[in-house]
This record gives structure tokens, sequence and C-alpha cells, in this order.
């Protein structure tokens, strides 16, 4: 196919390209990349851009925010938090469940997708929980959900996380339709007897929570999930993983050819229990900050490939919710969305993460993870989404100035150089130079393809 003339020409860029970063120029036609070479070589244009060299990577992936609205909108909405993504360089946003009302039936993730669709400034999907009834379950995931989401900590859906029959059952019914299962790994027995002990003591220090959220009670999740899905098909994808044993836990899943991935979060690449310690209500987060031990194993398994994803667990909360008197009722989560690539980028600075792996943790692994088969990379065909750097642009973190409704950050007064300056969303400058330039809607709502339901029923 001959193209006489193309929407947008972007020209002079240093783009990354099947590993390599290329000088090149980048033609977009009706949302997606028609293509990629030399200057001399692109077709005329309606618009031009010229980047002048700087990085254009293919659109960043947060597979693991809370994007709130409906009845938490107080805490952040489609409009604030996707702008914050926007902001931060991100194209694509994975929401998770744990919505007022819950997300996990038809009519939920209908109503949520409705909104979404007029609010989001970058593409949006949406995580279901697991329905009471699994024979609804593929019928949600039809309905558009990318994944259903597990949290093992607490009962949140409608699976009972007390009960192995239920899991397995639970585990099967998503193998089937080839659904992804996030997973929250805390074993809620051993968290419940913890938290007992200490409010018996009354105990309720930032620093107590620590002894509450252990080590022992992720890998125990872990190795309990691994343990109960055995059987199944499940494509089982372990969040925000915090201890040096949970990870050696799922390397040697891993190994026996099973679908297992996981994620960190730049918090605990970034911080320790010190920090946690010191911040006190504000760095409150589950799991929570661990020892250094656990902070380099995790980074080691970034820069080896051991972890899979990046996620922010974008966590926004009120500042009156972060500021409760005992650990036991402060709400607990960070904002990350605009922090987290200029954090990514310290450790490609500081601590030998490669550009390649950068791009893999946070647009081609998720991308693959999720079956977003038109995201994730920058090639003909694919869709023309676009996080533009600036890797020699200084930056301080200001919270204060967050798009997200969380004026809070554990990084705030933290400076650096690399931040994102443009991204584009389906061939469409949405954020340029710290401002959004679109308006709202102008993302698109993603999904993994999917069955019929009635294949799967």
């Amino acid at each position: 196919m001959v193209f006489l003339i193309a929407d947008l020409v972007i020209n002079n860029a240093k783009a990354y390209l099947k590993g390599e970063i290329l000088e090149c120029s980048i033609a977009i036609e009706e949302g997606k990349f028609i293509k990629i070479g030399r200057q001399p070589q692109m077709p005329n244009a309606d618009q031009k851009i010229n980047l002048q060299g700087m990085l254009a990577l293919p659109g960043l992936i947060d597979e693991h925010v809370h994007l709130r609205d409906e009845e938490r909108a107080y805490k952040e909405d489609f409009i604030s938090g996707t702008a914050a993504a926007a902001m931060g360089g991100f194209t694509t946003v994975l929401d998770m469940p744990n919505n007022q009302p819950l997300t996990n039936s038809v009519e939920a993730l209908r109503n949520r997708l409705e909104i979404a669709k007029k609010r989001a400034f970058v593409n949006v999907g949406l995580y279901s929980e697991f329905p009471k009834n699994l024979a609804e379950l593929p019928l949600i995931y039809h309905e558009g959900a990318v994944g259903f989401k597990l949290f093992m900590g607490n009962q949140v859906g409608g699976l009972n996380i007390d009960e192995d029959q239920a899991l397995e059952e639970g585990f099967k019914a998503a193998g089937k339709v080839g659904a992804v299962v996030a997973i929250h790994a805390e074993d809620k027995n051993q968290l419940m007897i913890n938290i007992q002990r200490l409010r018996q003591a009354k105990r309720e220090s930032a620093g107590d929570f620590l002894f509450a959220h252990t080590e022992q009670v992720e890998v125990q999740a872990i190795e309990r999930v691994l343990r109960v899905s055995e059987n199944s098909e499940s494509h089982l994808h372990f969040c925000h993983v915090t201890s040096h044993q949970g990870l050696e836990v799922i390397k040697e899943a891993k190994k026996t050819c099973r679908r297992v991935t996981c994620e960190v979060t730049p918090n605990h690449l970034m911080l320790t229990s010190t920090d946690a310690k010191h911040y006190g209500m504000w760095a409150i987060m589950m799991p929570p900050l661990r020892d250094k031990v656990h902070q380099e194993a995790l980074l080691k398994g970034v820069i080896q490939g051991d972890i899979d994803a990046i996620g922010s667990d974008h966590a926004p909360h009120s500042i009156e919710e972060k500021s409760a008197n005992s650990v036991w009722e402060v709400k607990v989560g960070v904002p990350g969305l605009e922090t987290t690539l200029p954090l990514m980028l310290m450790l490609v600075k500081k601590k030998g993460l490669t550009f390649q792996r950068l791009v893999e943790i946070l647009a081609e692994k998720p991308a693959e993870i999720y079956g977003l088969t038109n995201k994730g990379k920058i090639e003909q065909g694919k869709d023309a989404d676009l996080t533009i750097i600036d890797y020699n642009r200084p930056w301080i973190i200001t919270a204060s100035k967050f798009k997200s409704k969380a004026k809070f950050s554990l990084y705030d007064g933290w400076k650096g150089t690399g931040k994102p300056i443009k991204t584009f969303v389906n061939g469409n400058l949405i954020m340029e130079e710290g401002e959004i330039v679109a308006k709202a809607g102008s993302g698109k709502i993603v999904q993994r393809k999917t069955q019929t339901p009635d294949d799967n029923v």
C-alpha cells in the first residue's frame, strides 16, 4: 500500500527499534505506524514534528494502577489519573478492580468502561475481580476485562480465598479462557495472626506494619498459589514482589515451563524499610518496603531479566486518609504514575539498567503478558503510541504540581535528569512539555483478544 500523505511525520528521532536506538523518521496515519525510515523516504504529511534528537520509545504501559473514580472519585478519577499517566510518559494503563462499586460483574465492568471512554486521556484496560459465580467469568472476560485480580491477603472478590478448592476452580476457569490472574500475594491467615498480636499489644506505629506484613507472609502466599494452580492452565502474574525469597520461588516455578510472570514497583527498587520508618504513615504500602538485602535482590532481578514488568501500583488517597494516627487505620498505597519513569531513568544512569531492559519491562513485556498485540513496539501496523524523552532534561519531583489528585510523594524534592516531554496516544499528541494538550476521551479502551463466551462456558 502506498501512502501519498500521512497524518503526522515525526523527524529527527532517536527511536528504540528492535533492541537498538536508531536515528529515523516515523510516519503515522489513522493512529498507526505506517513507515519508519529515513526522512527522504517519508510520505508528505498534514503535520510534521521535529524531535531534534530526542528519544522515542514505544508507548509505555503501566499494568498496575488504581484510577478510583465512581464512589471514590475524591481520591482520583479517570480524568486526573490518566492525565497523570500522560505526564509520566504512559500511553496505556491497566486499572485494578477494587473500586466502589467493586468491578466483578458484566454490569459493573460495562459501566466502568463507559465512564473511562469519556474521560481517559490515555488508553485504559480494566481488570475484574473474580465473580462469585464462576460461570460469569467468561462473560466478563468477553465484555473486555484484561484479566482477573486475586487478593490473597483479604477477601475482596467472589472467590473464597480460604478454600483451596475454590481457588483451584477459579484458576481453571481463568485458564480456560486464557485470562491472566494478577495476584496480590500475602497469606491471609498468617497476616491476620500477626496483626491481631500487634493490636493486642497496642503496637500501631509505621514500623509495626513491617512486623505484620513479613517476607514469610508473601512467600507462603506465592507457594500456596503455585501449588493450588498446578493443574490449571492459568497465567499467574505476581504483583509487586518484594522479597528475595519470594522472587526465588517464582524463578523456580518459571523453570517448570509454567505460565508465571511477576512485577516489581519502583518503590521497592528505590526505597527500603529505613525509609518507611523515616516517612511514617506516608510510606505505608502493601506489601511494605523491605530491608536493603531484598531491595538489592529485586534490582538484580530487574537487570538480569528475572522480573518481567514494572507496575507503579499507583494508589492515590486523600491527605486525611494518609494522616491517621494508627497504622491499622491509615490507607495503604502511594501515587506513582508521575514518578515511575524518572526514577527508572535514574537506574539507567546509576545502576546499570539498560535501555533494552527498560523498554522490555515498561512496554514490550506488559503488552505480551496481557495480549495487547498492537502495542509495546514501534513497528509498522502497530498502534502509534510513543513516549518521547529528553534524556538530559533536569527535573525536581514536586508533588504539589501532580496532575493526580494525590498531592504527596515519598520522592518530593528528589532531583535527576531524564524525563518525558511528549506523549503520543494512537498518533495524537496528549502531553507536551508538562501540559495536557488534548481533550478527555482521547484514549481508547484496550482488551485482550478473546473467544466468544459460548466457546468457553
